[in-house]
This record gives C-alpha cells, structure tokens and sequence, in this order.
C-alpha cells in the first residue's frame, strides 16, 4: 500500500493555520433529529470567519430543520435545505454540494452534526486543501488519529470496512470511509455527481473512489474521533449491505 503524506495537527493550544477572512468555505451538514447539537455545532463552525453553513435537513420529526430556520434568519452565514422526508445520507451531501457550488464555494466540506467530528478539526482540513491536495480527509486511522469510546465490535466492523473497500478497489487511503472531509471546487465539478449512485455511508467510498480514477491528489489528516455525545447511530443492517456490494459493482464499473 501506498504511503501517503501526514500532516500533523499541533497541539489544541498553539495558534491553527491563518486563513483568510472571505467567507469561501461551505461546510455541509445533513441532519435528521440533530435538535440536541445542531446550534451549538453552527456556533463554533461559525468561529470561523472563512466558512458558512448549510445543513441539509431530512424533515426531522424534532424540528432540526424549523429550529436552523429560525437561526438562519439571524445569520447571513447560515442556510438550511429542507427536504420532504429521509432520502438518505448520500443524497443529502449531493444536494448540499450542488448548493454550495451555486454559492460559488471554492472549498466544500463535510461533516456530522452529532460533534464525532470536531470543529476545531476545520482550519486544518480547509489549510491543506488550499496548500496540498485536491481532497483531504480527516482519518482516524493515520498516525495520531484515534477513535475514543468505542467497543470492540465497532472498532472491528469500522477497519474491517476500510480494509475491505480499500483492498477491492485498490485505495491508497488509510481511512476512506471518514465522512470528515474538504473538496475542491474543481472535485466536485469534474466528478459527475449525477451518476453517483450510494446513498449510505458507501457514499463516502464512492466519492473518493471517483476523485482518485479522476486523477485528483487525496491526503489524510489525523483527527480523534469519539463517539456521538447525543442521540443514536444511523448506521445500519441495510447500510453495511449497500456498502458491501456497492464496492464490487464500482470495482466491475457498474455504478
């Protein structure tokens, strides 16, 4: 396997990378019954001056989508797609993407709403997309990346996934199944988001399998990943299946 280059992420009080004032980031966040955390995410999202927020909204029964409305009113830097019922994780990030290339972002990220993915993780996924590559990735599975706080079953299921995707479709990625990420703008334009086809969290495979065949260059920062602070996984039976067979069908170009 291929060795990628790390780049390391200074301890929590030295002074992160400075980046511009330009509000050119557009970090996506799908959502469904993220009440508990939604606000308070946007808040330190919003901590800094480079990124806007767009949360994609699935109807949640517990008013995630009104509840960002609302606070979008306030907030110029805040914006919230509702859509009619749960269509899924993958849709969600197409549709926010799309949204955000309208918006003229040049840099689109991506993240959960539940804080497995630290914010402060931010400037340091958005510094090395304007440095160093086309794609970066927040892996917990490079040096100085961790997961906190999970089972043995979990830990097991999580790398045998990454190593499962990775062997079939010959991923040079310590991590492709990390949902923590930073696109270009030309990423997402080149890659032809209409014919993107997983809908689960076989999505974030997808995703980087095409920028790789595309010819875009891919890095991996450590972060520490712990488990969600509120409100249950959407992981399921149904998901891992989709995930296990999508592989093999982008392997044969069938997808």
């Amino acid at each position: 396997m291929i060795n990628l280059p790390q780049v390391s992420i200074p301890p929590p009080n030295l002074t992160p990378p400075r980046l511009p004032s330009a509000p050119d980031c557009v970090v996506v966040i799908p959502t469904y019954n993220e009440h508990g955390t939604i606000l308070d995410l946007i808040a330190q999202v919003l901590e800094y001056p480079r990124c806007r927020v767009l949360v994609v909204d699935d109807n949640s029964p517990d008013g995630t989508g009104q509840l960002v409305a609302d606070y979008a009113r306030r907030e110029a830097r805040v914006a919230v797609l509702q859509r009619p019922r749960k269509l899924g994780l993958g849709t969600a990030y197409l549709d926010g993407f799309r949204w955000a290339l309208a918006h003229n972002a040049n840099l689109i990220c991506e993240m959960d709403a539940d804080f497995s993915h630290d914010p402060a993780y931010l400037p340091y996924l958005i510094d090395n997309a304007d440095l160093c590559y086309d794609v970066v990735i927040g892996s917990r599975y490079v040096r100085g990346g961790a997961t906190s706080d999970w089972g043995m079953l979990r830990q097991f299921i999580s790398r045998g996934g990454n190593a499962y995707a990775n062997t079939i479709l010959r991923l040079p990625i310590h991590d492709s199944t990390s949902g923590f990420r930073c696109y270009r703008r030309e990423v997402l334009e080149r890659i032809d988001l209409a014919a993107v086809r997983s809908n689960g969290y076989a999505f974030q495979i997808e995703m980087i399998y095409r920028a790789r065949r595309a010819g875009f260059h891919i890095g991996e920062i450590p972060i520490i990943f712990p488990d969600r602070r509120v409100g249950n996984s959407k992981m399921s039976r149904q998901i891992v299946i989709e995930a296990m067979i999508n592989v093999w069908r982008l392997r044969f170009g069938l997808i």
